[in-house]
């Protein structure tokens, strides 16, 4: 979906009088024949991510050619109708991407959220996110700075928190049947009306993960968030403010294996939380290892040792059944009251995931 936000101007490109965003919309369904699979990626996007975004941004030591994004196709079912939840309604997980990551980057994670019964919206951040096609074609890309690397982090950060709001709110007028300012692909039978969203969860990788942390911070209508090997303090070392003064909703951090930069930040959010909070470590992963990459690189047929540099040592299978396990567990828990055991202590069925004290 394409949102317009009229009454902020773009904070990125002056003369744009008007905030435009593209949302995806995950949920779960039942009757998927006949429908076509949804690409992986829109053309022009996956140009960009193959030329640009693979190698410059994500590091992934992909050769530009090696895959064609464009053509790659998800399990996902375009304009399928609606399934319903319990009571009739679906909650609602917002998704961040990292720095210099498309919200498809997120696609494996966010599927599996919405086949357990979520409404699950992946956000990008016009200008910010490497590369936006929007409904008429045209593609908008960002430049990630070469000088203050610190001030651009803030202000993008600062953007996110708004424009999630920003998405909030229209989700509100698209269940209310009410929102003037939708464009894209035609709205799923059904889902007006789907939407659960007195409590909504939130959860992001990297900056998105942060995001998240903040987002939560300024919107209280976030129940429940998810950061995922994000920092939380700033390029020049200063904690947010999220870590100085905590969070009094439940936050659940799980990080990458090995040594690390989130430390300092996440051991002082922990301190200031007072509500309920968890730190997890993947073992053998990488920073990529709660994004897409653990789904798609093993299918490039690259060197072992780049391969390894990308996603780590864990098995990828295991890596991407983990996390959906524990992220499944926390927002069932927060979000539906479920059973929450699994976020109790380790678990002999998820050997690799570790509890930090």
């Amino acid at each position: 979906m394409h949102l317009v936000d009229r009454s902020r101007p773009d904070p990125w490109q002056s003369g744009h009088h008007r905030r435009e965003l593209m949302v995806s919309v995950y949920y779960p369904t039942t009757h998927t024949a006949g429908r076509p699979a949804a690409p992986y990626m829109l053309p022009k996007a996956a140009a960009h991510f193959d030329k640009v975004t693979a190698n410059q941004y994500l590091m992934l030591s992909v050769p530009a050619g090696r895959a064609d994004w464009a053509r790659t196709v998800t399990q996902v079912t375009q304009g399928a109708p609606v399934a319903a939840g319990r009571g009739g309604r679906l909650p609602v997980v917002l998704y961040s991407p990292g720095l210099g990551e498309p919200r498809t980057w997120g696609t494996t994670a966010a599927a599996d959220l919405a086949s357990r019964g979520y409404a699950v919206v992946t956000i990008d951040n016009t200008y910010e996110s490497p590369e936006v096609q929007f409904p008429n074609g045209s593609l908008a890309t960002v430049s990630l700075p070469s000088g203050d690397g610190d001030a651009f982090v803030r202000k993008a950060l600062g953007v996110r928190v708004t424009d999630t709001s920003f998405v909030l709110d229209q989700l509100q007028e698209l269940n209310d049947g009410r929102n003037p300012d939708v464009d894209g692909e035609p709205l799923a039978d059904g889902l007006t009306g789907a939407l659960d969203l007195a409590e909504v969860g939130m959860f992001g990788h990297s900056m998105g993960g942060t995001a998240a942390a903040l987002a939560m911070d300024a919107d209280h209508r976030i129940a429940a968030g998810i950061n995922m090997d994000g920092n939380l303090t700033y390029i020049n070392g200063s904690l947010m403010p999220v870590a100085q003064h905590g969070l009094d909703r439940p936050f659940l951090l799980m990080g990458k294996d090995g040594e690390t930069d989130t430390g300092p930040g996440w051991q002082a959010f922990r301190a200031h939380t007072p509500g309920w909070n968890r730190q997890l470590t993947l073992l053998g992963s990488e920073h990529a290892s709660f994004t897409d990459a653990e789904a798609l690189v093993p299918q490039l047929h690259l060197k072992p040792s780049v391969q390894t540099g990308d996603i780590g040592s864990i098995d990828p299978a295991t890596a991407i059944r983990t996390n959906e396990a524990y992220v499944s567990a926390y927002f069932d828990h927060w979000l539906r009251g479920r059973s929450g055991r699994l976020l109790d202590g380790p678990s002999p069925k998820y050997p690799d995931m570790a509890f930090v004290k």
